[in-house]
């Protein structure tokens, strides 16, 4: 979602006079500013999982080239020493052969670094840490850097209840940017689940900040001014309350519908979002004008259909989408169909050609997001015709 990420940001930036954004890579954007910048971005994205504020740089050859490099870093004048730490490494082509040493030989930097410093060090909590330092190892660099966001970004603060495989947030807000939804264009998930599109499309709406609920490391930083975040807080302006939200939802289980409806409360959604108990292969148009669908199709049981419980997975499945598919054709002309799935074999099922596929890494699980564009007229159910006979004189 690097591309998706890097459009948010530029909106972002117009909130600010010094926050400018760079480039994208692997995983990532790169982009500069003043440490308030850093506060605006936690606050603000909906797609990035963690801020991280690079520290230092440097090649490397072995894990005292790391040690060295953190050892000498000034992390007394960024957090106090009565801060616990937690320490965490990505690699990607490193040729050293433990990242777990690499890991214990950049705390035992920061350790010394404040040992000699003031003869106390701080402590290590791999649960709850005040402050996390992140490293990167490519093949030849290492970056070390602060997560200023400590918690990743994806848990929003209102979260209580989820089911069982539930979508991150901020991969639901990156689905819903890259479907091209947007406030006014009708929506529709017909497997909400806990409802995590849903509330992510209800709060884009309201122009609430994913972050105005939650703290952040930022806040345990030495150069933290709680009256200046404060006041970045007070800023926020929360749309009115629209007339007709057309967000609509609905489940095979009533007992998703309930948890989605307890999600939207305590996510602050301020207006009610039409949800049905009903299979997704049942659905219909909840608003006469094209919209888009976004789900992220369940499996197992809860992709059934009622009475077909003895069923196998693969034939359950098969059947499922053949009729979600005859659905789709049918009753929803001029709407964009949008799939997310580890699945590729969806398309086959559906019997429908996509549009786009757009693949993501949902944590390690190669996923795709299929677009499917719904034709009118496209599966109309065929007009018997009547034939006459007469007989050859």
């Amino acid at each position: 979602m690097e591309d998706a990420l890097a459009e948010e940001l530029k909106e972002i930036a117009e909130k600010s006079k010094t926050l400018a954004i760079h480039q994208t890579i692997p995983g990532g954007v790169h982009c500069s500013g003043m440490i308030e910048d850093c506060w605006l971005i936690n606050l603000y994205s909906r797609i990035a999982s963690r801020v991280l504020l690079r520290i230092a740089q440097s090649s490397y050859k072995s894990e005292e080239d790391i040690y060295r490099l953190a050892v000498k870093q000034p992390w007394e004048s960024w957090f106090d020493v009565q801060n616990t730490l937690r320490i965490d490494i990505t690699a990607i082509k490193s040729p050293l052969k433990s990242l777990n040493f690499t890991t214990l030989r950049i705390k035992d930097g920061v350790i010394d670094r404040f040992r000699s410093q003031n003869g106390i060090r701080p402590s290590i909590n791999t649960h709850a840490p005040d402050i996390r330092i992140a490293g990167f190892l490519d093949a030849h660099n290492v970056t070390l850097y602060l997560d200023t966001s400590g918690e990743a970004l994806f848990k929003r603060g209102w979260r209580l209840e989820t089911g069982d495989a539930p979508l991150r947030e901020n991969l639901a807000a990156g689905l819903l940017r890259i479907s091209g939804w947007k406030p006014g264009i009708p929506l529709l998930d017909p497997m909400c689940g806990s409802g995590t599109i849903l509330i992510e499309a209800a709060r884009m709406m309201m122009g609430i900040p994913p972050g105005y609920k939650r703290s952040f490391s930022f806040e345990k930083l030495s150069n933290f001014d709680a009256a200046k975040w404060k006041a970045l807080k007070d800023a926020v302006k929360v749309n009115p309350v629209p007339d007709n939200p057309m967000i609509y939802g609905s489940d095979i289980s009533g007992d998703m519908l309930t948890m989605t409806r307890h999600n939207l409360q305590e996510a602050g959604v301020p207006f009610d979002i039409p949800l049905h108990q009903i299979e997704a292969q049942e659905i219909k148009m909840p608003v006469d004008k094209p919209g888009i669908i976004l789900t992220n199709p369940p499996y197992g049981e809860r992709i059934g259909v009622r009475g077909n419980r003895n069923l196998e997975a693969d034939e359950l499945a098969s059947q499922f989408y053949q009729a979600l598919g005859t659905t789709l054709k049918q009753r929803f002309p001029n709407w964009s169909v949008f799939l997310f799935t580890a699945d590729l074999s969806v398309p086959k099922m559906l019997r429908l050609k996509e549009a786009r596929k757009t693949p993501f890494y949902n944590g390690p699980i190669e996923c795709r997001l299929f677009r499917f564009d719904m034709v009118a007229g496209s599966n109309r159910p065929r007009q018997s015709r009547t034939f006459r006979s007469e007989d050859q004189k």
